[in-house]
């Protein structure tokens, strides 16, 4: 990781569209640039914004993030989406983001930070429990169509 790195909102198409790449590591089913920028703007309409860590021009790690409200936690940060550049995986960047993270849900007002992991992704649970993220549940869930 170099020095010069940034961390802000992708808050326009352009620097949305920029942050595509990243997504598609982590939801491969996103087959293309403006399916990921329709889907942006449908959660965008619903508080959802994309916390990025950029080098340059260039996002490194994104977090797809939105606060939600519910009778267990009060108002918590909860974050969709988070992903590393796969090639630049263990070299800080996800940590960094982890940090602004918390930062970004105590300055919102929340009382918490929750994500939702795929049982299988071991490598992902070992990056959360040494950013002191705690699994606290399961996730339950059903096709309805």
């Amino acid at each position: 990781m170099t020095s010069a790195i940034d961390i802000r909102y992708a808050d326009d198409e352009n620097a949305v569209r920029s942050c595509y790449p990243l997504m598609r590591q982590l939801r491969p089913h996103l087959d293309t640039a403006a399916e990921f920028l329709e889907c942006w703007r449908r959660q965008h309409a619903e508080g959802y914004r994309i916390l990025a860590l950029w080098e340059g021009s260039v996002p490194m790690a994104i977090a797809g993030i939105r606060t939600q409200h519910n009778m267990i936690y009060g108002c918590f940060l909860y974050v969709d989406d988070l992903v590393t550049e796969g090639s630049q995986r263990s070299h800080g960047y996800g940590a960094v983001l982890m940090a602004r993270l918390k930062e970004e849900a105590s300055e919102l007002g929340c009382r918490r930070l929750v994500l939702d992991s795929g049982l299988d992704n071991v490598l992902a649970h070992r990056f959360y429990y040494r950013n002191q993220l705690v699994a606290s549940a399961l996730h339950f869930g059903m096709q309805v169509d």
